[in-house]
């Protein structure tokens, strides 16, 4: 009994010193709490219209008929992009797109009015910068539509001026039509698949990073004996008793951050929202874990700082919600299972998205509860240099 009540006594001692010296060095939670409103702030800010709308595009004009007026016209009304330039000299679009102010620029050929009425089927250019991945492929998707929709009605009009049917006109231009469906995200709304994993993982770098400097703090101020002594040389009391203020102050964020998806800004869930709380305090967890693993391993600030910023921005490549991990070498895909990131994503999919039974969660889940072990298996390597204080000040 009284061993129990000792731990007990240490454990509030460890507790008690971890929050005087958060309070009298407010920079953790300072750092973590206006990193992450900034951040959510900044993102639903900047993706308020859920998709890119009004991207600036140019033509150039050479025929100057009706028809090409007509067709800029008919282009500037759509929603996606909105003409800023119309000229009659390639240069100038050209330069336009080289000093970014264009997107992409379309080069209507002199005679495309003639050639449409005598079958001889012109050829309308476009140029995309794909500088910007996003930009120049929704500027050159809309364009494409729209020069495939200007074709179709031509050859509407030429066949209704030869006495065809409107069925049969149908059919001659779209022999096959295609109904799509957008599963789960019908607006193809870029924040819903973007920041929902976007900003957990923003999250689990504040974490990694502030995890590893609250423990290396300790080694680099040579306190980590006295931060032993207060847990009555328990290193187990001394790590969770650190550790469990800030575990508080995550999953606070992070519970906060699955409501601000789900319920202020409607993100579609067709599984559980008690199953994404649940997934959000195990990627907490995981990424503790994963930062007490690197200060293990480098018992040095500066080097498990440094070591740990590049792992949590290489876990935004591996996660797979930007560019897809199948489509990775074979070596690059395992390696994308070291990061905690890449199961919560893949739980948010499965569960958020889909809906997906429990048999394909739980083993995702399980690997999140996973990283919680690797810590154990360093703790002696951890626990001696907390004693000795043999590294080097950095």
């Amino acid at each position: 009994m009284l061993n129990y009540e000792e731990t007990i006594e240490n454990f509030k001692a460890v507790i008690k010193r971890e929050l005087l010296f958060m309070f009298h060095r407010p920079t953790y939670v300072f750092s973590a709490v206006t990193t992450m409103l900034f951040s959510v702030i900044f993102f639903f800010t900047l993706m308020n219209s859920g998709a890119p709308e009004r991207l600036p595009i140019a033509v150039v004009d050479h025929d100057q008929s009706v028809i090409s007026r007509r067709f800029i016209h008919e282009l500037n009304s759509t929603q996606a992009v909105e003409i800023a330039l119309i000229t009659h000299q390639h240069r100038e679009a050209r330069q336009a797109l080289q000093r970014n102010d264009v997107y992409a620029f379309m080069e209507i050929p002199e005679g495309f009015y003639d050639d449409m009425l005598s079958g001889r089927r012109p050829q309308v250019v476009f140029y995309v910068n794909y500088a910007y991945s996003l930009g120049g492929n929704q500027t050159y998707k809309q364009l494409l539509t729209m020069a495939n929709l200007a074709s179709g009605a031509f050859q509407q009009e030429m066949l209704k001026a030869r006495g065809k049917n409107q069925k049969l006109i149908e059919i001659m231009i779209q022999p096959i039509v295609v109904h799509s469906h957008f599963i789960t995200n019908a607006w193809s709304n870029y924040y819903v698949y973007l920041l929902s994993t976007l900003l957990p993982g923003i999250f689990g770098l504040v974490i990694l990073m502030l995890t590893i400097f609250s423990v290396g703090y300790e080694l680099k101020m040579r306190t980590s004996r006295e931060w032993l002594e207060t847990a009555g040389n328990n290193f187990h009391i001394a790590l969770i008793g650190k550790m469990l203020p800030y575990t508080l102050l995550y999953l606070s964020i992070g519970l906060l951050l699955i409501a601000i998806f789900f319920r202020f800004m409607d993100f579609p869930i067709r599984g559980s929202l008690l199953n994404m709380f649940l997934y959000m305090i195990l990627f907490v967890f995981a990424m503790q874990a994963m930062a007490v693993t690197w200060i293990s391993l480098l018992p040095v600030l500066r080097d498990a700082v440094s070591a740990g910023a590049l792992y949590g921005m290489l876990s935004f490549s591996f996660a797979g919600f930007t560019y897809p991990v199948t489509a990775m070498l074979p070596f690059i895909q395992a390696l994308s299972y070291l990061f905690p990131l890449r199961y919560y994503y893949l739980l948010y999919v499965n569960e958020a998205l889909y809906g997906a039974p429990a048999t394909q969660t739980i083993p995702l889940a399980l690997a999140l509860m996973a990283y919680t072990i690797i810590p154990i298996l360093l703790h002696k390597r951890l626990h001696n240099a907390l004693i000795y204080q043999n590294y080097p000040l950095k």
